[in-house]
């Protein structure tokens, strides 16, 4: 794989991934009630556990998008730069 489909790739990724973190960021601050009525359906959860857990995971998704995306994008980004 061609280092300049790999960089593309990467960025692609990123970008995705973060409007997904968005995307659930805004729907638990804005209609947490209405997630927390669905998702109580499926799982006996508190609220309080519920929250937890949710911001849990959105750190954690955040992290990993960090991790195996961001970083490795800029550091392609860097090791390719024409000096």
């Amino acid at each position: 794989m061609a280092i300049a489909t790999l960089k593309t790739f990467l960025m692609w990724c990123t970008i995705i991934n973060f409007a997904l973190l968005i995307f659930s960021s805004i729907m638990c601050m804005f209609v947490a009630d209405l997630v927390y009525q669905i998702h109580s359906k499926w799982f006996s959860i508190s609220r309080e556990a519920f929250n937890v857990a949710i911001y849990s995971f959105i750190g954690l998704y955040k992290i990993l998008i960090i991790l195996f995306n961001l970083v490795p994008w800029i550091a392609l980004i860097i090791a390719t730069k024409n000096y």
